[in-house]
């Protein structure tokens, strides 16, 4: 979008929060991206002050703030400490969201999310009544509803910035709003003002990522700016989420496109996708064992083609996917170069087959116009430096014929003029990224030509299909071929209906993001599925509960989009089955402890006939066996529990399996007397320095004694 001014560049945080505030009249309704493309010590500077002037009032939109974990007991915090600090660094926490924990925002500032980190706002009252419930793709509207006349973001700098280099910046992690939000703002004529926060710790994307001069008013490159990038380590995947992420992998076919998410269940899907693509022996003998009415439908084999990444969230897990070779296939920003790669006539690099293919679709004429030129220097099928010069190609002291139907010109391009790389082609197309250290490490160090394969856009691009005027629906569509579109939700009722983002009582314990319109794309595509995985059921405080309900008070994505199903024990495929056959099918996935009462729900509302009953095999959906077939695949490594690495030592990894067995005595005391009992007979020792670390060492209350026993046992 041409600007009519170029960016003012400060150097002091101070004179851009004045700034703001002289520029800003009125309220002022702040947009901040989600996730980690806050500029936290901007944004906290900005809060302070409106702290201190009651007369000012501020209402900020974003979603998923993020701060350093905060363990809920003296001995969590204690484990927690030393690693926090190693992981998280110098990322300085976001003052608003500590005062919004407490309930302690002053009367003058309001915090809307539209999406909550999980779980961390259940019973704030604060938060639940000003969550701004809409779809991802819905957001820059419902803001743009909601008055933003202020917008906020760390960049990253493409180099580190010097006198008289070029201030080129990046919007890196979180362009998915900030373009379409400060455009269409503008093009209304309405008071914006953007400023930007350059942290040299974000890793520099380009492409549709790059931020031209004058994008942004403001620019702060300060002192204390630059800070680590808010890093999760990565979670332990266990059993049940390797069961679903290994039948979901058998799900994909080769060519084809590919979401997930963040968290164990990602890393399960992307572990999987690798132990199939080089293990193929291995990964069908464990399908096998999971699938014990077989293994019809299930794709198997290697990747040949390759996988294009269409996802909201560019995760750690693709980014393996990507190094494993496997998240390879090239999509084009072009609709004719799309439909040769489409029937596999374009290459890993340019050659002269794909010049002759456009010449037959008619996208060049056989003596290549000027027009002709710059589109092929573009994608990069000829080389930047041809040029046209009388009815000549040339490059140098070189010079072709300008006439693609002539073999001698053919041979001339194909040996001189072609380029070495595609331009504009893209193995992913994502619209944020977060993920542990290691992750920005590999993206800082990466080669270019490879960083130029991962696309960072608008979320308007990626979670809709329809024409954002970027890119037409005809590309969206050939490029998004044989899709697997996959989400997680928490509640499946038997009729197909997910509830994914708050409970029964209408807390919000996430928020609908993307989801919705990844179902909703899937539906629009001709060969795309949408899968959601869930485990089969969840223990509160002690209490064992099924996720597989007869009904639930809240739903995310209505029964009439009822898709695939996965749970840890199989695959239910509901697209266009009957009620019915919906509820059978769903029951084959449930665990067997609450099958029974869910036939009996399902036969008193007529929805299942009488004196049904479950095909054997699908009544052995228990936790036990499920260990018997993965047990022998975890020791020999193919299912690590940390399969992507993990930011933990070894004595932090085994401290932190014995808090979470203390942690599982702890909800269920009395189903865990024996254990309780032993453990408090047991005469085991500990290293020193894990008590030390605990706080359980020198002289201990009756408590705190009971508690190092029972670490020590789970040792």
């Amino acid at each position: 979008m041409p600007q009519s001014k170029s960016s003012v560049w400060l150097g002091q945080m101070d004179r851009v929060v004045d700034e703001v505030l002289a520029r800003v009249q009125g309220e002022i309704v702040l947009a901040i991206p989600l996730g980690i493309g806050k500029p936290n010590p901007l944004v906290n500077a900005l809060y302070r002050r409106i702290k201190a002037m009651p007369e000012r009032r501020l209402r900020l939109m974003t979603a998923l703030s993020l701060e350093r974990p905060v363990g809920k007991s003296a001995l969590e915090r204690n484990f927690l400490k030393p690693l926090l600090d190693r992981v998280f660094e110098d990322y300085p926490d976001l003052d608003y969201v500590k005062d919004a924990r407490a309930g302690l925002l002053p009367a003058n500032v309001a915090v809307h999310e539209f999406f909550f980190k999980t779980g961390d706002y259940l019973g704030n009252a604060q938060a639940q009544q000003h969550y701004v419930c809409t779809n991802y793709s819905f957001v820059v509207r419902d803001m743009m509803i909601q008055g933003v006349n202020l917008i906020m973001q760390a960049v990253a700098p493409a180099a580190p910035l010097q006198a008289g280099a070029p201030k080129r910046l990046s919007l890196s992690c979180n362009p998915e709003l900030s373009f379409d939000l400060v455009e269409g703002l503008r093009a209304q004529g309405r008071p914006l003002l953007a400023v930007a926060m350059v942290n040299e710790q974000l890793p520099f994307m380009g492409g549709a990522a790059e931020a031209s001069d004058g994008f942004f008013d403001l620019v702060l490159d300060a002192p204390g700016c630059s800070h680590a990038v808010f890093a999760p380590p990565n979670s332990a995947v266990g059993s049940a989420d390797y069961a679903i992420g290994l039948h979901a992998s058998s799900l994909v076919p080769d060519g084809g496109t590919l979401q997930i998410g963040i968290g164990s269940l990602g890393d399960a899907i992307a572990q999987a996708l690798i132990l199939r693509d080089r293990q193929p022996e291995a990964y069908g003998e464990i399908l096998r064992g999971l699938c014990p009415a077989g293994l019809q439908g299930r794709e198997l084999g290697p990747f040949k083609q390759g996988l294009y990444g269409c996802s909201e969230m560019f995760v750690n897990g693709f980014l393996r996917l990507i190094d494993a070779g496997i998240v390879r296939r090239l999509v084009f920003e072009d609709l004719d170069l799309q439909a040769l790669a489409g029937i596999g006539l374009l290459g890993d690099a340019p050659d002269l087959n794909a010049l002759l293919g456009l010449l037959q679709r008619g996208r060049v004429g056989a003596a290549l116009s000027a027009h002709d030129l710059v589109y092929l220097q573009d994608h990069g099928l000829l080389r930047s430096d041809v040029s046209l010069q009388g009815g000549e190609l040339c490059r140098g002291e070189i010079r072709c014929a300008n006439d693609l139907l002539a073999p001698t010109s053919q041979a001339c391009i194909a040996q001189h003029l072609l380029g070495e790389r595609w331009r504009r082609a893209a193995v992913l197309h994502g619209g944020f990224f977060l993920g542990p250290r290691d992750f920005y490490q590999r993206l800082r160090e990466m080669p270019e030509a490879l960083r130029e394969r991962i696309a960072m856009t608008r979320i308007s691009h990626v979670n809709e299909i329809f024409d954002d005027g970027l890119g037409s629906e005809a590309l969206k569509r050939a490029q998004r071929v044989k899709a697997r579109f996959i989400n997680t939700t928490m509640k499946m009722t038997l009729l197909g209906a997910a509830a994914s983002d708050a409970l029964e009582s209408q807390q919000l314990v996430s928020g609908v993001g993307g989801q919705y319109n990844f179902v909703a794309q899937a539906h629009a595509l001709p060969d795309a599925r949408s899968i959601l995985l869930l485990r089969s059921c969840y223990t509160n405080h002690g209490h064992l509960r099924s996720n597989i309900v007869w009904n639930y008070g809240h739903v995310t994505i209505p029964r009439h989009l009822r898709d695939i199903v996965i749970t840890e024990y199989g695959v239910a495929d509901l697209r266009g089955q009957s009620d019915s056959e919906v509820i059978k099918r769903l029951l084959a996935i449930a665990d067997s402890r609450f099958q029974a009462e869910l036939i009996r729900a399902a036969q008193a509302h007529g929805k299942l006939e009488p004196g049904y009953q479950l095909p054997a095999h699908c009544r052995r959906n228990l936790p036990q066996h499920l260990s018997e077939v993965l047990s022998p695949w975890r020791r020999s490594g193919q299912l690590p529990d940390y399969p992507f690495g993990t930011d933990l030592d070894a004595d932090e990894l085994k401290m932190a399996r014995a808090l979470k067995q203390l942690k599982a005595i702890a909800d269920k005391p009395w189903a865990s007397r024996g254990t309780l009992l032993r453990s408090l007979l047991s005469q085991r020792q500990a290293p020193a320095a894990y008590l030390q670390r605990l706080g359980l060492d020198g002289k201990l209350g009756l408590k705190d004694w009971v508690i190092k026993k029972l670490f020590v046992a789970q040792l």
